[in-house]
């Protein structure tokens, strides 16, 4: 799921700074927007650790993970956090938008719960420390390339469309060679969010610095990293995972 959220449409940039100020800014926002996505990250990771071992999972899921009632609403909760923030993020404060960000990292983890039903706990570490590898590794290139990447937004975006489509046919009529064909197109989608979120995120900077948009511009482009790492773990899980006896 990419975030589209863009604060360009409301602030023009700035006057520019002195290169050495404005590299030095730069660091901190980014630095900024890495330390609230590893937080979130791990906030999801821990409790969807707790929530498997106390059986809360159970309330929810299935012991193959399918969901009752409140299991496709605590799946659904996360979208709606995420459009919220998205598109009330002129109307919402910043530590509304703190709050959301952190309650959509809570719910996450609930809903992610479901992976110790089905994987073992030795496949999960390998696959997360394997996701934050990759993940470093690309958005270092995201940050340090002069390419200009912005011409593949709309191809990113139509595969992220197309992603979601054929998820939902595999949903309804499975395939295990779909599914397989839908995990290596996921994982290379995702991958390449990665590298293109993260420079238009380092793009961003420029627009928000030294307006009161800043701190909500950090947090959104956390939420939009997070994103890219959840989505590149869950479908890397797929290969890399061992399914539970």
């Amino acid at each position: 799921m990419a975030n589209q959220f863009d604060p360009r449409a409301a602030y023009a940039a700035g006057p520019v700074a002195a290169p050495a100020t404005f590299d030095a800014g730069l660091r901190t926002y980014m630095l900024s927007v890495y330390n609230y996505m590893a937080s979130g990250v791990l906030l999801t990771g821990i409790v969807a650790l707790l929530f498997a071992r106390s059986g809360l999972v159970y309330q929810l899921f299935n012991e193959v993970g399918r969901p009752s009632l409140l299991g496709w609403i605590v799946m659904l909760a996360p979208l709606g956090v995420v459009l919220t923030m998205s598109f009330g993020i002129n109307r919402l404060s910043e530590f509304s938008v703190k709050a959301l960000f952190w309650g959509f990292a809570t719910i996450m983890g609930v809903s992610l719960s479901t992976i110790f039903l089905r994987y073992t706990g030795g496949s999960i570490a390998a696959t997360f420390f394997a996701t934050s590898a990759s993940f470093g590794a690309l958005s270092l290139y995201g940050y340090t390339t002069k390419r200009d990447l912005s011409g593949i937004g709309k191809f990113l975006l139509m595969g992220l469309v197309g992603l979601i489509v054929a998820s939902l046919i595999n949903a309804f009529f499975p395939s295990a060679t779909g599914s397989l064909m839908i995990s290596f197109v996921g994982v290379l989608l995702f991958a390449a969010l990665t590298v293109y979120d993260t420079q238009k995120i380092k793009n961003m900077y420029a627009y928000v610095d030294g307006t009161d948009f800043r701190g909500k511009s950090i947090v959104m482009g956390a939420l939009t990293l997070y994103l890219d790492f959840i989505n590149l773990f869950l479908f890397l899980l797929r290969f890399m995972g061992g399914n539970r006896s």
